[in-house]
Formats: C-alpha cells, sequence, structure tokens
C-alpha cells in the first residue's frame, strides 16, 4: 500500500479508508464520484447504489455522468452493455433530468438500438401494475371442469379486450397529466417518424447502405409494446397526416388511424424489412435455405445456430467451413470474450479466486485467455496466478477450450501480493536478458531498466466496495465492466496512465461529442 500512495505528500489528501470482505485495507472512494461510477458499476450493481453513485456523480459533473450513462448502455462490445442498469438510470433521469432524457433519445438509441425507446415508455407505463394479480371468485372455482373451460374461453376473449382497452386508457391518461412524459413520448415517436421517412428515401433512391435499425425494432401491430403505447397509430399519423392525403377527408379518426396503421405495415415496414435481409423475415417466411448467414449478428446466431443446423444443415455447415478457412465472415462485433468461452460448454493476473463466480467468474477467465494471447514473447501464452504466492503459468493447450479449461483448473488464492508480482516479472525480465521495451510496462532501476516498471490495471466485475487506490494515483488503470474496447484502449495506450485518464479516454470518442445536459 505504501506504494501506492508514494506520490502523494499530505496524507490527509487521500480518500477515507475502510476495509473489504476480506478484511483487507481498502480506500471507500477514488475521490472522485464519477469516477467511483466509471469503476463500481457493474452488472450486478444493486439499483439503489447505481442511483446514490449516480446523484453523487451528477453533482460533481452532469456532462461527464451522462456520457457515463450512455457509456453503460454501449453494445456492440464496445462499452459496458448493462441493459438493466442503463433503464434503471433512464427512470432516474426521467425523474430529475426529464428533458436532458427526451432531447438525447438519439444518442441513446444510437448506444443501444431503437427498442430501449420503445422499453423506456413501456417501463415506465407498466412499473406501476407489476405483481397485481387477477382473483378468480370462489362460485366459479367450485364449477364441474367441463363448464369451467366453457366460462373460462368465454371469459378470456372478454379480459382480453378489457386489458387492450385499459392499457390504452392508462397511456392517454399519463399522456395528458404529465407533461414529462408527453414530452418524452413525442420525442421518441417523432425520432421514429423521422428516421423512417429518411430510410424510405434511402431506399426509394438505391442507397439501401444507408438504411437504418428503425424498422428492425419497429414494434409489430398489436404487439405488447404498441397496445400498452400506441405508438403505432401515433408514428403512423406523422409518416401519413391527415392534412396532406386527401383520400383520407372525411373519414372518421377511428378508421383512419386503423387505415394509417395499415399503409404504415405495407408501404413501410414490410419493404424496409426486405431491404435490410432481416433474420426474423426469413424464419417467418420458412425460406432457411435463403438466410444470408455473413449478415446474422453474432447473437442471433448463438440463439438460433442449433435451428440452422436443423432447417438448413448443409449450407449453414459449408458457411462455418469457409469462416474456419478464411473464405467467409462471421458478424461478431457484439458478442463479448467471456460469451465466446460460454459457448464452449455445449494483466495477465488472472483472478478466479472464491469471490468470483458466474458470469464474473466467465469473464475473468476470457480476458486473461485473451490478454496472454495477444502479449508479444516471452509473456505470449503465460498468465500470473492470482494468488498470496503468484506462480508464472505457461497455457499449455492447443484450443480454446482446452486453454479455458486450463485457466479455470490453476491455482488461486483469495488475494493476491502485487510486490510478488513484480518481483516475478522482474525475475524473468533479468534471466532473459530482455530489452527495457519488452518488460510488461515500465521496480526495475537497480537491474538496469531505468523508469521501465510496471504497470497495474484494477478490472472489476463484480458489485463490491473495493477501492484499491485513489483516483490521482500515476501508473494505475480502473476499469469495469465487460467491455472489449476497454482491452484494445489499453493495448494502444503506450504513455503513463492514471485513473481518470483512462476513464477520460474511455468517454472520449466523437460519439460522445453530441450530449447535451439541459435541467
Amino acid at each position: 500500500m505504501d506504494l501506492m500512495v508514494a506520490d502523494f505528500n499530505k496524507a490527509n489528501s487521500l480518500p477515507p479508508m475502510g476495509f473489504t470482505e476480506n478484511g483487507s485495507a481498502t480506500f471507500l472512494s477514488l475521490g472522485n464520484p464519477c469516477l467511483d461510477l466509471f469503476f463500481h458499476v457493474v452488472l450486478d450493481t444493486p439499483p439503489k447504489s447505481l442511483k446514490e453513485r449516480l446523484y453523487l456523480a451528477w453533482a460533481h459533473n452532469p456532462l461527464t455522468t451522462l456520457k457515463h450513462i450512455c457509456n453503460l448502455r454501449g453494445v456492440h462490445g464496445t462499452r459496458k452493455s448493462d441493459k438493466e442498469g442503463f433503464y434503471t438510470v433512464t427512470f432516474w433521469l426521467h425523474k430529475h433530468h426529464p428533458k436532458t432524457l427526451a432531447c438525447n433519445l438519439d444518442s441513446f438509441a444510437d448506444f443501444g438500438y431503437f427498442k430501449d425507446l420503445l422499453e423506456i415508455l413501456y417501463r415506465m407505463l407498466e412499473e406501476k401494475t407489476k405483481g397485481q394479480k387477477c382473483s378468480v371468485p370462489k362460485k366459479v372455482r367450485m364449477l364441474n371442469a367441463v363448464e369451467m373451460a366453457k366460462i373460462e374461453k368465454a371469459n378470456a376473449s372478454a379480459l382480453r379486450k378489457e386489458k387492450k382497452i385499459a392499457m390504452a386508457k392508462k397511456v392517454l391518461e399519463r399522456y395528458s397529466r404529465d407533461p414529462d412524459f408527453r414530452f418524452l413520448y413525442e420525442r421518441v415517436s417523432d425520432l421514429f417518424a423521422e428516421c423512417l421517412k429518411a430510410d424510405m428515401e434511402s431506399m426509394k433512391f438505391g442507397q439501401s447502405r444507408k438504411v437504418g435499425l428503425a424498422a428492425k425494432w419497429w414494434p409489430s401491430i398489436d404487439s405488447s409494446f404498441d397496445k400498452s403505447t400506441l405508438l403505432c397509430e401515433s408514428i403512423a399519423k406523422k409518416m401519413f397526416p391527415h392534412e396532406n392525403y386527401p383520400e383520407y377527408e372525411g373519414i372518421e379518426e377511428a378508421h383512419y388511424a386503423y387505415r394509417v396503421r395499415d399503409r404504415l405495415r405495407k408501404e413501410v415496414l414490410v419493404p424496409l424489412h426486405k431491404v435490410l435481409e432481416l433474420l426474423e423475415v426469413y424464419i417467418g417466411a420458412n425460406k432457411w435455405d435463403s438466410i444470408p448467414y455473413n449478415k446474422v449478428a453474432s447473437v442471433a446466431m448463438t440463439f438460433y445456430k442449433e435451428k440452422f443446423l436443423k432447417h438448413d444443415k448443409w449450407r449453414f455447415s459449408k458457411y462455418l467451413e469457409d469462416v474456419k478457412a478464411g473464405k467467409s465472415t462471421i458478424a461478431a462485433d457484439a458478442l463479448l470474450p467471456h460469451e465466446i468461452i460460454t459457448s464452449l460448454d455445449d494483466n495477465d493476473v488472472c483472478d478466479v479466486s472464491g469471490s468470483m463466480s458466474g458470469i464474473s467468474m466467465e469473464v475473468s477467465v476470457a480476458l486473461g485467455v485473451l490478454v496472454s494471447e495477444l502479449s508479444e514473447e516471452p509473456w505470449k501464452g503465460k498468465l500470473i496466478t492470482f494468488s498470496k504466492n503468484p506462480k508464472l503459468q505457461k497455457v499449455e493447450s492447443q484450443n480454446l477450450k482446452e486453454k479455458t479449461c486450463f485457466v479455470r483448473g490453476m491455482a488461486w488464492g483469495m488475494n493476491t501480493d502485487f510486490q510478488k508480482v513484480s518481483d516475478l516479472i522482474l525475475k524473468v525480465a533479468v534471466r532473459g536478458q530482455l530489452k527495457p521495451e519488452q518488460t510488461i510496462k515500465r521496480k526495475f532501476t537497480e537491474k538496469g531498466y531505468g523508469d521501465t516498471i510496471p504497470q497495474i490495471v484494477f478490472w472489476n466485475l463484480r458489485d463490491s466496495r473495493t477501492t484499491p487506490v485513489p483516483g490521482s494515483q500515476n501508473g494505475v488503470a480502473l476499469v469495469s465492466g465487460f467491455s472489449k474496447n476497454l482491452i484494445k484502449m489499453l493495448l494502444d495506450e503506450d504513455g503513463d496512465i492514471n485513473p481518470e485518464a483512462v476513464m477520460e479516454a474511455a468517454i472520449s470518442g466523437e460519439e460522445y461529442q453530441k450530449l447535451v445536459v439541459l435541467d
């Protein structure tokens, strides 16, 4: 710990300290609420803790906090991909900063996907009704089975109609009384309508590559999303406004709504679905032998793999052989490293300690294998065990599954000794007469390596209060979540690092520059 705080001149400049789950000393904060949000919020962070960190971070720097919110949602493996955490955040934003939420929806859709916008509205409408149950009268329960079946069949239709009416009333009532919800609703509706119009223009002029994914995530007419939000009707009216189409003059509002909804489906959604070559279109039409496998997203590929083999075994097997031979490609952007090794079952100080389990364990193993493979000699294919007596081990395996099993079986403990890790790295460097640039970045002056001593990356994978260093500590990076983009960023970084600099780099992309704080 003395090494960690060597750069600080005054002890009172450090954040307060406490203890970890294992009784070890730890800082209770990084000294920067935004950095705490970045490092501590992971997939299993309870909503209450997330909201507490959000409140502190927003008070410290609203725009940086907004960037972290988008980083939390980001898909395609480039960010944390924490969908549920993101939805928790949007509730918080709507309550405390409704204009900021509504006016950044286009960016939110870019970081995640269009369905997020529907999910946000849907959850806001349904939050008060979760857990409610319908009671069955005692008299009905006492009827014989035949009579009961008849009544249930008759009641089912009536109940469905009742439920549909109740859902429509709910959204209309919320829309009329809640101006913040109304503003959010109209922003979602406008955004979908604008994107669909732009996509129709692109399709009209043969620019299919410019067609976006609004149609893909559009709620099916009469789906649960549509019945709960009435968005299909709202957007259809914006696509085909009453005043611009003479054929709708003089007809009743209900009939107009029905006709534009049907027109939206036939003239907009169906053509766009064909242009996008959506997997669902091929499956729905039972055209398995026409599926363009090289365009199937990685998550869908994993989900439908067995069905592809069942319905189109020869073509799908041939496609997989072509991928293996390098003749074809697979769309793997959204598939995370731990999802790959998890599918095998049908740093490099890799923590598979007793505090790690489930997804956290899989991520730790995947990160260990990946970084060891990306390292240059003499470190390539090697890992250091997470233990108070760390050892350097070579992953003696031929394929990914064997390497994963090897890493899972390595000896590990409940904690590690970073001093011993550094000594072990130095021992390898001296024995191998390595050049300074071959050491694992920067103890080493007395052995002729100047200021080339190891940097440490603390990668948090589970909800914990552990805070290993202050936020301003040089030579250390603090990251969290399952983002493969963070690996690339850290490997590309060739200069000095510190927690705040790494955090800023993670949210410095061009896509973050469009975000605005309005309230």
